[in-house]
Parts: C-alpha cells; structure tokens; sequence
C-alpha cells in the first residue's frame, strides 16, 4: 500500500477537494490525512460520524505528542475520526502557528504514512492534502515518502505553467534532476488537473506533451471535473446523489487510472469496491 501527497503550488485549486473525492471513492482501506501546514478545513465544514463536530484537537494536533516519543504506524489510528461518510480522517491543525508543534517529525509522519499499508492490524493507504507547496512548507518532508506526489492545478494559463515550474523544482529536489517522461523514479510526480469535462482531455493531452517537453518529469495522471455543485454536496452544503456527479464520476476514473498504472506496486490486496465512503458526506473544503 501507499502514501499519496496531493498538494498545489498556489492559490487554492481545489487541492482538499480533490483530495476528498479521491479517498471517497478508493478501492482499498484508506485514512485520509489533512496535512498542510496552514491548517486543515475539514473541521470546519464536516460533521462526524456520530453527528457532531469533529474533535479537533484529536489529529495533527494530538499526534504530535506521540510522534516525539517515536511512532508505530498502527498508532495513527489512536488519532483518526471518522466522518458521517465512514471516511476515516486525521483532522489537520487548526492555525498555521500550531504546525510548531510539529517541528522536525515530518520524516517521521511521513515514514509512518507510507508504512501504514503493512500493518497487520490495520492496513490502509494515505491520502495526504499537503495544501500549497511554495515557499519552504516542511509539508514536502513527506513526499520522499510518498509513492506519489500529485500536483493539483487548475487550467489557465498561469496555473499551468506555475505547477510546470513546481513540478520541475520538486523533480530536481526529490530526483536530483531533469527525467524523461519514462521514468520510474519514486516518488513518481503526477499532475492533477481541474476541468471542464468537455474540453479535459484535450486540455491533458496539451498540457502533459509540456510537461514532457519541458523534461519535468511528471505526467498528467487525470482529469478531475471541475464541478461546484458536486463539491458542495461532497462537503454536505448541498444535497443530491453525490455518486452520480461529475465531481465523484471523474474521481472513480482518476482512482481507477492510477490502479491500472501503479497498483501492482501496491502490492496489497483490495478490501472492497471503488466508491465505499460517498454514501455519506465527506467534507470538502477549497
């Protein structure tokens, strides 16, 4: 199993949504873990399982005190709520000054997330919402951890070529520099864009021949559906079959890519059906 980083470099793309949607829809035991420095939103705009607020001193917040002490992957579950979807998650920090607390156990979180898929207790892959990536955010202590690091953008122009510089940045600081679009190297960089369904695949076509082009090393992996309506439902502000959204639609194919491409790797076998956790809820922020 696998820590999956998703993370932008600028603005606010949709990196918790995205992040969302995907753990909604994975097709294995999954702990989705709000990991921005800046402080998580799913606190704010979820309800948990049980009703109520989530707790949120229970999560980032709490687990640092158990990291300092060292961290057995199956501990993370100590720390984990569950949304009214059944999603369990690791609430991130509330302001950016608690990320202090924090201080030097990235590596340490990191190793933890990614070796949390051979527990035998209590296997699970991560999903972790890095939020945004420039400037020195210690959040990227994770990724020489992750398996993947996909990189959220939405499609202006601007956007493009900022995540086309960020991804050749992390590529030079992870890989130590230019790969051709062959490469394997771990953790592989992918780019998730944010789209019009009708004109996506275009788009991805377009934008993955620049980022080959420009030997970043990353690819496209997918097209999330730039839909508002499906993210209010995802976060609860909205009702309507979630399932059937452009937003959770477009997920289940991003999901379903990624498998077919890199799931061997994973090596784990599945425990259930894409789609277990949008029956409920999930919680979405920006």
């Amino acid at each position: 199993m696998a820590l999956i980083a998703l993370a932008a470099d600028k603005g606010s793309p949709g990196v918790t949504t995205a992040a969302v949607a995907l753990a909604a829809v994975w097709p294995r035991r999954v702990l989705l873990a709000e990991t921005d420095p800046a402080g998580g939103d799913l606190v704010y705009r979820s309800a948990a399982a049980h009703g109520g607020p989530l707790n949120p001193n229970t999560g980032m917040l709490s687990i640092a005190a158990t990291a300092r002490r060292g961290l057995v992957p199956d501990q993370l579950w100590d720390h984990v709520q569950p949304l009214s979807g059944g999603l369990e998650v690791l609430v991130g920090l509330g302001i950016a000054e608690q990320a202090a607390g924090l201080a030097g156990l990235w590596p340490t979180l990191g190793h933890a997330f990614a070796s949390l898929g051979d527990s035998p207790n209590a296997p699970a892959d991560v999903i972790a919402d890095c939020g945004r990536v420039s400037g020195d955010t210690p959040a990227v202590e994770l990724f020489p951890h992750a398996a993947l690091v996909l990189l959220v953008s939405r499609t202006e122009p601007e956007a493009i070529a900022r995540v086309r510089d960020r991804a050749a940045a992390l590529n030079a600081k992870l890989h130590g520099g230019p790969r051709g679009a062959a490469s394997l190297g771990t953790p592989l960089i992918g780019v998730v864009l944010v789209a019009d369904p009708a004109s996506a695949g275009k788009l991805a076509s377009q934008v993955n021949d620049m980022l080959v082009h420009a030997q970043t090393g990353a690819r496209v992996v997918g097209t999330i559906a730039d839909d508002p309506a499906g993210a209010d439902q995802l976060a609860g502000r909205k009702r309507g079959r979630l399932d059937k959204s452009l937003l959770i639609r477009s997920a289940r194919k991003v999901t379903a890519d990624l498998y077919q491409q890199y799931g061997a790797a994973w090596s784990v076998p599945a425990h259930g059906p894409v789609g277990g956790h949008v029956g409920g809820h999930a919680g979405a922020g920006a």
